[in-house]
């Protein structure tokens, strides 16, 4: 057991897994909470809440957001976009949760898939967030040797 592995309170190898199994993790909450923001922006399209318009800006930085999930998972970038993800999720619910006309949405048809949304955009936001910075603490302090030691 090296000095590193002494810090961490484990071995080498559960430490190890348990850097990979909540990176794993993490990258599953990201790309949650991609899927339901799309779908909540769409919702809030259909519903008139956001204009039907063109917007190659918010194209790109979904592609940004996929990218930096799925390829830049293990990198220090890729959990700074992971947290942005998060951070997007969970500022969906508190914008929409003030807003005048919710009521009405909630009550309308369809109300139940964008309140459910919204509920689970927080949640997953949340833990997307705590994950990230899990992450980002990990590779910190030595987790990145850790995970490419794994890899090998």
């Amino acid at each position: 057991m090296d000095a590193a592995d002494e810090e961490l309170g484990g071995t080498s190898s559960g430490n190890t897994e348990t850097i990979v199994n909540n990176n794993g993790v993490l990258k599953i909450m990201s790309l949650l909470s991609l899927l339901l923001l799309t779908l909540h922006v769409t919702d809030d399209i259909v519903r008139g809440i956001s204009k039907a318009e063109s917007s190659n800006i918010a194209l790109v930085v979904l592609v940004v957001f996929l990218y930096g999930t799925l390829v830049l998972a293990e990198r220090r970038s890729g959990h700074v976009i992971m947290f942005l993800v998060g951070l997007f999720a969970a500022a969906i619910p508190v914008m929409h949760m003030r807003g005048a006309h919710y009521p009405e949405i909630a009550a309308s048809t369809g109300g139940f898939f964008f309140v459910w949304t919204l509920w689970a955009l927080g949640a997953l936001g949340g833990v997307t967030m705590i994950l990230s910075v899990r992450g980002l603490w990990s590779l910190r302090r030595g987790g990145s040797r850790k995970l490419n030691d794994a890899a090998a």
